[in-house]
């Protein structure tokens, strides 16, 4: 099988390729092509992929390209990780809303509205040439705004795309272990969209044991989540809520968090100095790159750990691994045809009552080797569905506005979103990324 990568110069991808490399099963990935527009950062991932697979047997080929055409002919999978702007677009998402006062996170509020206003073209003329270069092939989005540009790309490849993350799986690992279970032994009720969702239950041997977690003070305490939000509202809630509801619950709080250094911008010198040491030191590559995971991984949502009684990352919780571990497993499960249950980003149809069928959502999900099916979910309760509706309705606005170039639908969907507090600061926000990020305000020019 090939595996093509689109942001395959991106510093996760060699997470990818580590996954690959332990996975012995047949039909396997024998052939990686790494996409992107910079061919320095490709040259820089490549040795890391290099050193990984040093030792190892019959390693995935790995080939690079700046060319997407190349990349996609032929391809059995597609791993969509762009970042449609780079790290500057990100540090702009983050600066514009914060200046206004407002939130500043890339996948969060204004700042993933701009991020998904200037990603849904590229990741639709993406799609489109998938269809036509690799019709058969899967596409597992990863791409942020991952709700967004998920259901963007479905216009074109229909239910071949899936997206994924892996906020969700680290919650419900986290809410296991606290209970001192074993994560694969349990059935979660999970349910929201990309980054907006919740843990409402935890069945283990035919039993919902979240109750018993919610009640029990030393068991909560272990939890990441329950620490960021607080023992008391988590039992307000009735269910955990995926760390990206801090923005919601906690937005005073997150906005003096972010007065300083944000997370864009930190990122960016973090890798800055990842590619500069792999410029001038090849051979180290790997080793450069594994200190540079650990600064990064270690230092996530340090602004919310910082006000809240989160605390640092758990170790075990760092050497879990997320997204790449997801990606290969719902690829078994297609290729081999290996039934799985896992919380995807796919096409409602009646999965959650109240929002729209043709819309997507973050679910559990039955995968096979005829794809993917989202399960039904007990109906969300007020305090979670009018949030829900209501996001939805601006990633959707955000679509629309980025596929027909309409300003006026752009600030439209600044305004709608429940952390924008007015309509004219809608309208500052759009002129603020206009002026800041070339690659939107080529779309709403």
């Amino acid at each position: 099988m090939r595996l093509a990568v689109l942001g395959g110069g991106g510093f996760r991808v060699p997470l990818v390729y580590g996954a690959l490399l332990r996975d012995t099963a047949k039909p396997r990935v024998e052939e990686v092509v790494l996409y992107d527009v910079s061919e320095e950062r490709l040259a820089a991932v490549s040795h890391v992929l290099s050193g990984l697979a040093a030792g190892h047997d019959d390693p995935p080929r790995v080939r690079v390209t700046t060319d997407l055409d190349t990349a996609l002919r032929d391809a059995t999978f597609v791993f969509s990780a762009i970042r449609v702007g780079g790290l500057a677009g990100r540090t702009a998402d983050e600066r514009v809303a914060l200046d206004l006062g407002l939130v500043g996170q890339e996948t969060t509020g204004a700042g993933g509205v701009s991020y998904g206003l200037r990603t849904v073209p590229v990741a639709v003329r993406v799609a489109e040439r998938v269809a036509a270069l690799a019709p058969r092939a899967w596409v597992i989005n990863f791409t942020n705004p991952a709700g967004i540009v998920t259901e963007a790309m479905r216009r074109v490849l229909g239910d071949r795309v899936i997206g994924i993350c892996d906020s969700p799986v680290g919650l419900i690992r986290r809410a296991a272990a606290a209970l001192g279970l074993d994560p694969a032994r349990v059935s979660p009720d999970y349910v929201g969209l990309n980054h907006l969702g919740w843990l409402r239950g935890l069945h283990h041997e035919g039993r919902d044991v979240l109750p018993g977690l919610l009640a029990d003070d030393d068991a909560l305490r272990r939890v990441e989540e329950a620490r960021l939000f607080g023992t008391e509202w988590v039992r307000v809630l009735a269910a955990l809520p995926n760390e990206y509801l801090y923005y919601y619950y906690l937005t005073r709080e997150a906005v003096a968090a972010s007065a300083g250094r944000t997370r864009g911008e930190e990122l960016l010198g973090q890798q800055d100095r990842f590619y500069a040491a792999v410029r001038e030191r090849p051979d180290d590559a790997p080793a450069a790159w594994a200190r540079a995971r650990r600064e990064r991984d270690e230092s996530y949502m340090a602004d919310a750990r910082g006000v809240t009684d989160a605390g640092e990352r758990d170790a075990a919780d760092l050497e879990a691994g997320g997204y790449e571990g997801i990606a290969l497993a719902l690829m078994a499960a297609i290729a081999r045809g290996e039934p799985a249950t896992m919380i995807l980003n796919v096409r409602n149809g009646s999965a959650v009552p109240g929002l729209p069928e043709d819309g997507v959502v973050e679910v559990p999900c039955a995968v096979d080797g005829s794809g993917v099916r989202a399960l039904a979910t007990r109906p969300l309760p007020g305090r979670f569905l009018g949030l829900t509706q209501q996001v939805k309705a601006v990633e959707q606005t955000v679509i629309e506005a980025a596929l027909t170039g309409s300003a006026r639908l752009a600030a439209a969907a600044f305004a709608m979103h429940p952390l924008v507090d007015s309509t004219s600061t809608a309208e500052r926000l759009l002129d603020g990324y206009r002026a800041r990020i070339p690659e939107l305000a080529a779309v709403f020019p």
